[in-house]
This record gives C-alpha cells, structure tokens and sequence, in this order.
C-alpha cells in the first residue's frame, strides 16, 4: 500500500508537470481548470492502483492453491514409490524362488537345452552358407529362433521343435549325398534373371549348362560365376549335367568355393601374355616372324628337293632346278679341261647356295635374340618391383609375387620362341645341306667323268 502511494504521488506530480507545461503552451486554460483536471486523473488513478491491488490478491491465492495441490502430489508420489520398491523387492524374491523351483524340475534337460543351443547355433550358421539352402532355404531362420529360444530362461522348447531340429540336420546330412536337380532363377551374365535347371552336387558345388554357379546367402540369390575356371573343369560340368544315369567324372571343390575362387583368379595364357608389356609383344612378334620364315623356307626345299630327286632320275638337265642348271654348266663347256670344268661347277654351286640357304641365318639369330629379349623384360620386371617395394613396403607378399610372376612371363616367351625356332632352323639347315651335298656329289661326278675322258 506505501508503494502504491508513492506511485500516486508520483503520478500525479508527472501530471501536474505536464499539465503545466500545456498550461504554458496553451494560455486558454486557467487554474480553476487545472485544479479539477487533477482531481480527476487523482480519482482515476485511484481507482486503477484498486484493480491491481485485487488482481494481485487474486492470483496469490491461485499461487497457494497450486503450491498446495503439487505439494499434494508429490506426497502421493512419494507413497507410491515406496509401494513400488516393496513391491519390486517382493517380486524379486519370488521369481528367484520360481527361477531354484524351475532349476530343481529341470534337473537334467537344462544340459540338453543347453546343447540344443548351441547345436542350433552351429547348425544356422553352416546352413546360412550352405549350397544345400540354395534348393532349400528358410532352415538358417529356424535354426536362429531356436536358439533364441533356448537362450530364454522363461521358453522352453516342444517335442515338435526339438525332432525338427534333429530332422533339419538329418536332410542336411542326406543333401550332402546327393546329386540334386531342381528349377532355379539364375543371375547369368549381364544381371538378368533366367529360370535354368540347376544340378547340385551335394552342399560342394552347383552348375547350369556346363558353367559353376555360385550361391550368396545374404539375398539368397543363385548366379553364375563371372569368371569360369579352364575347359578342363567346365567340360566335367557339362558331362554331369548331361549324365542322367550312371556316373561321370565331376571336378568338384571340396571346400564349398575356395579353391574354385581361386582358379579363376588365376590368368589364363592371354592374361599372362598381356603381362609380358611390350616386350612380350616384341618377342611374339619375331616368334610369328620366324614361323612365317621357317613355315616359307620348308615348302620350298621341300620343292625343290622334289625336282632334284626328279632331276637325278632324268639326264636331260632342266632349269627349274639347282640340279639342273649345274649339269648345264657341263653342256655349256663340253671341251674345257677337268680343273676348269671344276671351277666352273663350283661357281655353279655358289650361285645355288644363297637360294637353298636363304633366311636361315635370321631364323638362327631370332633363336638367339628370343631368350634375350625374355632376359630384358625379366630384368626391367624385377627393377618395377623393387621400386613398388621401396615405395610400399613388404607388408603385401601378393604385392612382390605378382610383380616377379610378371617379370618372368617374358622370360617364358623367350624360351616358348626360341626353343622352337631352333628345332625349325636345325631342320632346314639340315635339309639345306643335304639338297647343297646333292649338288657337290653331282659335280664330283661330273668332273670324274671329264677327267676319265681326258685321261
């Protein structure tokens, strides 16, 4: 209540302030009018601070009611609570009591629970990744629920759950016995989804048209591998495939994939010549370069010793052979002397001799440059590898195996070429000389012949 005067008094001198001012402004006003002005913003004024005084009362008693009514509250609160926790601990001790009581009955079954357990647990995991759950799925979430349930302490698992668990793991043992054939979408090449006859070859491997599949448990999808191992192993496939009766030799991946995964990781011969880089390619490219020599020079000796041996047969001298075009050196000079028919003749043989021997000493040099070429790729290789080691260490052993398995595929192109190369110029220098002692005889006997008719 002082308070509130206080404001009055200065509320009404703010007033009387301002009303003076006006008065100053405005000389119409007198003071009588003054006078009443301020008794009547006086009584307003009043009458306002009245108001606020009885709000105020107001809402302090609504203040006390709700301070009394949460103060209310929490008592009953804090009763209950205490309800609660001697409820709790009641209860506690009751289900320990149920929980020996249930232990006591038991007796014996909680081991074979607890077996059943982990037999469940064991098996779900080995028919998640089965091949057998590609032909029958849905036994990985069985055997799942399973031993959630026997790792509850309040489920107990029935008769009917238990024989099927047994009987799970029966037809899984009987599965892995047999050669199955069943209807299947396939995810081939491509990502489109094809119904195939799919044999399955026990819980080992599973195969559609002479390729393997492979089968990912996580979306239980069936698909071929993008990647198909040599033709020795998908042709052992086909002939499964194809086999209704009887038996049929099978390539089969006694570890479920792993050695299958692995084989087609390996690089076929393309592959591993495409390691090579370019020196590989050099040494390919004089290998065909040798063939195509050695493959020319061999039908032509071989012709020509076809129209020697022809020519030896007849006396008359032709010129479509080296044979005959020696012979006619002897009816070119019919009375020379024997030493110069000699000389003549051997002149004869050496205009023959680069026809018959022609290309064969580039043969024999490719023979040579071939395994020194490997030699090179080899060297370069290995200095490749050395420098990815002092870069990335030796922490990675795949990281020095591929790089030296590289390194010496050119090495293996070299002796592939030139191992070869070197049969073919054996062969044809061999025919060479022989086609070259042909001629020499052949003059030997000309020359005797001349000399017994000097003589």
């Amino acid at each position: 209540m002082k308070f509130l005067k206080q404001f009055s008094q200065k509320a009404i001198l703010a007033a009387t302030l301002t009303l003076s001012t006006t008065a100053f402004a405005e000389e119409a006003l007198n003071l009588d009018t003054l006078l009443k002005t301020l008794e009547q913003g006086q009584a307003v004024q009043t009458e306002q601070n009245k108001a606020r005084e009885a709000d105020f009362r107001s809402k302090q008693d609504q203040q006390v009611a709700m301070l009394n009514a949460l103060t209310n509250k929490r008592d009953g609160e804090l009763n209950r609570s205490e309800r609660l926790e001697t409820s709790f601990e009641e209860n506690e001790i009751k289900l320990q009591n149920l929980t020996d009581t249930l232990s006591k009955r038991m007796g014996s079954l909680k081991e074979l629970f607890g077996v059943l357990q982990q037999v469940a647990g064991d098996s779900s995991n080995k028919f998640q990744t089965s091949v057998v759950s590609a032909q029958i799925p849905g036994r990985s979430a069985f055997m799942d629920e399973m031993a959630k349930k026997m790792g509850s302490s309040s489920r107990l698992a029935s008769i009917e759950d238990i024989e099927k668990v047994w009987y799970e793991l029966q037809r899984e043992m009987t599965e892995q016995g047999k050669v199955s054939r069943y209807n299947s979408e396939v995810i081939v090449a491509g990502g489109s989804k094809v119904t195939k006859e799919v044999v399955r070859v026990g819980a080992f491997n599973l195969i559609s048209d002479g390729k393997y599949l492979t089968y990912n448990p996580v979306t239980n999808t069936t698909s071929e591998l993008t990647r198909q191992p040599s033709s020795r192993f998908t042709e052992t496939a086909a002939q499964l495939q194809t086999t209704t009766t009887g038996t049929a030799a099978f390539a089969l991946d006694p570890t479920g994939g792993s050695i299958l995964g692995l084989l087609v990781q390996a690089p076929n011969t393309e592959e591993q010549v495409h390691q090579g880089g370019a020196v590989g390619y050099v040494i390919l490219g004089v290998g065909i370069l040798a063939l195509l020599i050695a493959l020319e020079r061999f039908f032509s000796l071989m012709i020509m010793g076809a129209k020697i041996r022809r020519q030896l047969k007849d006396d008359v001298a032709r010129e479509d052979n080296p044979l005959g075009r020696v012979m006619k050196v002897k009816e070119q000079y019919p009375s020379v002397a024997y030493d110069t028919l000699e000389l003549k003749l051997s002149e004869a043989i050496l205009r023959e001799m680069p026809k018959i021997t022609r290309n064969l000493t580039l043969i024999k040099i490719i023979s040579v440059v071939a395994p020194l070429l490997g030699l090179l790729g080899t060297v370069t290789g290995m200095i490749n590898t050395f420098q990815a080691i002092t870069l990335f260490g030796t922490g990675d052993p795949k990281l020095m195996a591929g790089g030296i398995s590289q390194a010496l595929v050119t090495t293996v192109l070299g002796l592939v070429v030139a191992i070869p190369t070197v049969f073919l110029y054996t062969l044809l220098n061999t025919r060479s000389r022989n086609l070259l002692l042909i001629l020499q005889e052949q003059s030997a006997g000309i020359i005797a012949e001349r000399s017994e008719k000097g003589a």
